[in-house]
């Protein structure tokens, strides 16, 4: 090659544009996604906390204790708020305690019970009625979700489940009102 193509070879800046393109889009892509990521764990985050305020509320009014409210319609009513996230019978864990005192409470170290695949004995509904409690009684509720992550391979670096599922946990503590009927 003659020192004269050489330099019109170097000076030719046709396609310069496809090039630094091809270098930035993997970069470009990655932000998209995991800015995708991070706004589907906060929609996913909110609903979770939605239905453990939701359960929250109707323990602490006593509708859950006063109304006809079976402890599968209660499962149903806060399975309403996450629907649409995916299967409430294979997805959603509700476990509710009842404490004598907040300082019963503060010892009860329990990690949340979670659905799990490999574990079909863990149900969705861990309470029963009568740890809804009464006036005044110490409530724990804890609403535990797993959701699949859009892209797994980007974004937030979450503790997963063998299957790829992630866990959204959202906890209310309260003591339960006055209400009529107890």
């Amino acid at each position: 090659m003659s020192p004269g193509t050489a330099r019109k070879w170097i000076a030719d800046r046709k396609g310069s544009t496809a090039v630094e393109f091809a270098m930035v889009a993997p970069i470009l892509l990655a932000m998209i996604f995991s800015i995708m990521e991070a706004g589907w764990y906060f929609f996913v985050t909110t609903s979770v906390q939605q239905a453990n305020a939701n359960a929250a509320r109707l323990i602490r009014t006593g509708q859950a204790q006063n109304g006809d409210l079976s402890s599968d319609a209660f499962f149903n009513e806060i399975c309403d708020v996450v629907k649409a996230l995916g299967d409430c019978n294979e997805k959603l864990t509700i476990d509710i305690s009842k404490f004598s005192t907040f300082a019963a409470l503060a010892s009860d170290l329990s990690e949340p019970k979670c659905r799990d695949k490999d574990d079909p004995s863990i149900s969705g509904a861990q309470y029963t009625k009568s740890d809804f409690g009464m006036q005044r009684d110490i409530i724990r509720v804890r609403v535990c979700f797993l959701y699949k992550p859009i892209n797994p391979g980007l974004g937030l670096n979450l503790k997963q489940t063998k299957h790829g599922d992630r866990q959204i946990v959202a906890v209310s503590i309260f003591r339960n009102e006055p209400f009529e009927g107890s």
